[in-house]
């Protein structure tokens, strides 16, 4: 088969899983970002098509990192004029509204991993959402498979840790508001005490 025709191979049978990869990893209200950064990994993948290895997804995984790295680093810095330009807005009697995606509603687990460094999420996301094993983890991340199971291991330890401390919190939230809760109780019954000792003593007086 040519390089071009292992090319046309990889882009039919990969471009989705591609798309879904860098989706991934833009924020809400960046999914316009997508085709564009598809179309540069796309790009790089034909300028350079002879690299391409018999297995090209993680491969182009590793192309499409790098691309989202400039990427990234391109939209802080839009971050920061658009900013700039807010605070410059308010300044003048004007406000800039932030868009209602501008936050994107998590869960638990990405609260955990957005505990983590960027090196250990992106090694658990490939293990994880891409389903890739260690020899294609290790071409992914442009290291020795070695240094891969390292890395993953490293980051399902921290991962784990941050669940634990997570749940040590949640707990201790739940034992604070069960105190909480049981100390309302005890004032309450002690104020229906009061209040029936009060009866007690009318009820005798009025007799007397």
């Amino acid at each position: 088969m040519s390089t071009d025709d292992s090319f046309a191979a990889a882009y039919r049978e990969h471009y989705w899983a591609v798309s879904r990869f860098v989706a991934r990893r833009l924020d809400a209200g960046e999914e316009h970002e997508v085709e564009e950064v598809v179309a540069d990994v796309f790009s790089i993948a034909w300028r350079r098509r002879a690299e391409l290895p018999d297995v090209p997804l993680p491969w182009l995984y590793a192309v499409a990192r790098n691309c989202l790295a400039n990427t990234v680093r391109g939209l802080g810095r839009r971050r920061r004029l658009l900013h700039r330009l807010g605070h410059h807005e308010t300044v003048g009697g004007r406000q800039v509204m932030d868009s209602p995606d501008t936050e994107r509603p998590g869960s638990w687990v990405h609260e955990a991993l957005a505990r983590l460094s960027p090196a250990d999420r992106e090694a658990l996301r490939l293990a994880t959402w891409e389903e890739l094993g260690v020899d294609e983890l290790a071409v992914a991340l442009e290291c020795s498979p070695g240094a891969a199971a390292m890395r993953l291991h490293r980051a399902r330890r921290r991962l784990r840790a941050q669940i634990d401390r997570m749940q040590m919190n949640v707990r201790a939230g739940q034992a604070g508001r069960a105190e909480q809760a049981g100390l309302a109780e005890q004032d309450e019954q002690a104020e229906q005490a009061e209040q029936a000792g009060r009866a007690g003593r009318a009820g005798v007086e009025s007799r007397d």
